[in-house]
């Protein structure tokens, strides 16, 4: 893409400056004792509680999964409104992404930290006090405020804390807990099947008390020092690295306050084309992603009468998703963010297409088929989509970003829950998984036309890459890799 060359350098130089709003420039070597290539106690600490958070996404994502079978019946729910039941959290992380993520960039990261864990635990205990289907449906939503907004913070937290060479790994991370959440959620569901109707309920509350113990383990975790150097904050940040080791640390000073808007920072050149890639891709992977998930026990109920046979499979599927979210985890940092982008997308491709044109799988080929698709898609972009935002975006609109990538993802998500219990009763199951296979042609040429290499870089590198590229009047842009 060439979309630099052309550009006037007075804007050219004006959009640079707006990478970096106001804020104090600092340098790599200001952050050694993050960017130290072992990784530390706190290191560890900082990964484990933001991984806890995405354990709350999928378990509590997920959740509704087991549930829908039991309140459809019980209920009498229409085909509709079982699709708004699936969907009503991921319309609620739209929004929460998208707000909670300025108000990240604007009051802080750990501020943030805390507060959406208190929307876990509330909105959970909540809703499995529902009585019926709209008080559901609307406690749904405001979980999805909390789950969409973890997102955002967990990742540029633990980004703007990770050590470069360990990066990619330590927020892969993030993306495969989440997949042992989902998985968790089957597993609890088939000890839990004695208790019957009540089931969903008490899995709600196991996962708000879980919340509650994260809560209080967060409350620990200091202010990025990163965030903190952005707003001029200096001498803060200061403390912060000296608390961590680094006892030459020494940040500039206090920065002249300047307002700026972060979203046109985002949809100007040079992040434009990082935000269409991180936006694209993501959407892609989400409308295929969530349609299989949320509705794998409807699926699979399609080929059996047995619930123990359809919640084991749905097991299964999810168990083999984790082994993929946890290869990917072992290779991002030593063959790269873009193969596994690429390589997943392809996976996917030929694992529904093989399920699409397959008549009469059975509940084996079925649990293979669907096994493998999200065995190639928690291995490539399933773990990835939480990586690219946080490395190819500065710190002034990292959590901007990673919320605008969240939300516009949760439109794919919507598109795949809402409208799909309605697709295969009208077009039959055959049909719709073309629309998946379609989905993944489509994320695989954004890939693999606009996917960065961004391995061993550390976040001020990246930036300055951006930057330079902002000021160039006459170089065409490369990758970031």
């Amino acid at each position: 893409m060439r979309m630099l060359a052309s550009t006037p350098l007075p804007l050219l130089k004006r959009l640079s400056n707006s990478i970096s709003p106001g804020r104090t420039i600092v340098s790599s070597d200001a952050f050694s004792v993050l960017d130290s290539t072992e990784l530390t106690t706190f290191h560890r600490k900082v990964t484990i509680l933001s991984a806890a958070g995405m354990f709350l996404d999928g378990f509590d994502i997920t959740v509704i999964a087991v549930a829908l079978p039991t309140v459809t019946k019980q209920w009498h729910l229409s085909t509709f409104m079982a699709g708004a039941l699936s969907a009503a959290a991921v319309v609620g992380m739209f929004v929460g992404a998208l707000v909670f993520g300025r108000l990240t960039d604007r009051l802080g990261r750990k501020k943030m930290y805390l507060v959406n864990l208190i929307g876990f635990v509330f909105f959970a205990l909540v809703a499995a006090l529902a009585q019926d289907a709209w008080q559901l449906l609307v406690c749904r939503f405001l979980l999805g405020l909390a789950l969409g907004a973890d997102y955002t913070i967990s990742t540029s937290l633990l980004a703007e804390y990770a050590p470069a060479q360990r990066r990619g790994s330590l927020m892969c991370r993030l993306g495969a807990t989440w997949f042992v959440g989902a998985a968790t959620t089957y597993a609890f569901a088939l000890a839990l099947l004695p208790l019957g109707d009540a089931m969903w309920r008490v899995m709600l509350v196991l996962g708000a008390v879980f919340a509650l113990i994260v809560l209080w383990m967060r409350r620990g975790i200091p202010e990025s020092p990163r965030w903190l150097a952005v707003q001029g904050r200096g001498e803060e940040a200061n403390a912060v690295l000296t608390g961590l080791g680094d006892a030459t640390a020494r940040l500039p000073g206090p920065a002249a306050p300047q307002h700026d808007s972060p979203w046109c920072t985002l949809l100007t050149m040079p992040l434009l084309r990082y935000t269409f890639f991180c936006c694209g891709f993501w959407f892609m992977y989400t409308l295929s992603y969530y349609g299989i998930t949320l509705y794998t026990p409807t699926i699979l109920k399609q080929v059996t009468t047995s619930t123990t046979g359809t919640y084991t499979g749905s097991l299964i599927i999810a168990l083999v998703g984790v082994a993929g979210a946890f290869t990917g985890v072992a290779l991002v940092d030593r063959v790269g963010r873009r193969p596994l982008l690429i390589v997943g997308f392809i996976g996917m491709f030929v694992a529904l297409t093989v399920l699409a044109l397959w008549q009469n799988p059975g509940l084996t080929g079925l649990v293979v088929l669907l096994g493998a698709a999200v065995l190639f898609a928690n291995s490539g972009p399933g773990i990835v989509n939480l990586v690219y935002p946080s490395e190819v975006f500065p710190t002034a609109v990292r959590a901007t970003a990673n919320g605008l990538g969240t939300a516009v993802s949760r439109i794919g998500a919507i598109i795949g829950t809402l409208w799909l219990p309605t697709l295969i009763k009208s077009w039959g199951l055959h049909h719709v998984l073309w629309l998946f296979v379609g989905a993944s042609v489509i994320g695989l040429a954004i890939a693999a036309t606009l996917a960065p290499e961004t391995k061993g870089r550390t976040l001020e590198q990246l930036s300055a890459e951006i930057s330079g590229r902002a000021r160039s009047d006459s170089a065409a842009p490369e990758s970031v890799g």
